[in-house]
């Protein structure tokens, strides 16, 4: 079942890309406040059920991006879970290795603009968490984002000799 999600998720076995297993803590998110104490309206009160708005995909690709900075994050998979912890594989590529560069399937992710994928949302598990997408379903993302979205729907643009 690994080897079938790896070959979806863009891995191939060739010199400059990796595969590096991860864990992250199941579960929902804590609010850090000092002592669980929230002040303020009762709305903001919660500490304990409360839930991270990415999954824990997407949080165990940004722990390797973060940790192997030279290298640049294709995608994931679940490999595995416990009481304790998910595992997740991400597959990284070396943009600086000759194999990688030369490859005309995967030297897009050379180019500077595909830096640290993992924490602008851009990766396939990120993408899911932001809602973006096509249909109907995914009509509050037209715009790159939700923010751009609303932004748009709610500014007033006159001409200025009117």
């Amino acid at each position: 079942a690994v080897v079938s999600t790896q070959s979806t998720g863009g891995y191939k076995n060739k010199q400059g890309v990796c595969i590096y297993r991860t864990r992250v803590k199941r579960g929902g998110r804590k609010k850090p406040v000092a002592k669980g104490i929230c002040y303020g309206k009762p709305k903001t009160a919660g500490v304990n059920q409360l839930k991270f708005q990415r999954s824990i995909q997407s949080v165990a690709e940004e722990r390797v991006g973060r940790a192997c900075g030279g290298l640049r994050v294709l995608n994931s998979y679940w490999v595995g879970q416990d009481a304790v912890y998910k595992y997740y594989e991400v597959i990284c590529v070396d943009p600086a290795h000759k194999a990688v560069r030369r490859d005309p399937r995967i030297n897009w992710i050379c180019n500077a603009v595909h830096k640290h994928r993992e924490l602008r949302g851009l990766t396939s598990a990120g993408r899911k968490n932001r809602g973006v997408g096509k249909g109907h379903r995914h009509a509050k993302v037209i715009g790159s984002s939700r923010r751009a979205n609303w932004k748009r729907r709610n500014t007033l643009s006159l001409r200025r000799y009117r």
